[in-house]
């Protein structure tokens, strides 16, 4: 049975593959993506390219894409996690109790934006608080947050 790959096969493919970059976010799936919509477009111009040149431009493609990616233009991008920065940047920042504390251990307390490269610290706090309520942080005793309970208004 001869199974002949034409240049459209390869456009689809790497139409699909693009647009299942907005159900899995993880930005690599994008650029063998665009690896195949390159193939397609060698494809188009070499229609007699056997089936192994063709992985071979893909793999090569979508890996040149990808190693580009995570080597000049992701570095550009603004972190917006706190890592590496002084504990000061931290100080007043909000996050939500998950686990309260129980005699004598600590909580452990979830920020929506990473501080110091972690979303959940453990925490200790001289008030009562209970999973759901609001903390800041107030200091950073090793790897322990100092946090007092943010009032609702």
């Amino acid at each position: 049975m001869n199974f002949n790959i034409v240049d459209w096969y390869w456009l689809v493919f790497g139409m699909v593959l693009i647009i299942a970059e907005m159900f899995i976010p993880s930005f690599t799936i994008f650029w063998f993506g665009l690896g195949a919509l390159l193939v397609g477009g060698v494809l188009w111009l070499f229609p007699g390219l056997s089936l192994s040149w063709q992985l071979f431009i893909w793999a090569m493609a979508s890996s040149l894409f990808t190693f580009l990616w995570f080597k000049f233009f992701k570095p550009l991008m603004p972190d917006r996690t706190k890592a590496g920065v002084s504990r000061e940047a931290i100080l007043g920042e909000t996050g939500q109790v998950i686990k309260s504390q129980v005699e004598n251990k600590e909580g452990v307390v979830r920020f929506t934006t990473p501080l110091l490269g972690s979303d959940e610290w453990p925490f200790i706090c001289e008030e009562t608080v209970n999973p759901g309520d609001r903390v800041y942080v107030k200091d950073i005793s090793g790897n322990t947050l100092i946090v007092g309970k943010r009032e609702t208004n």
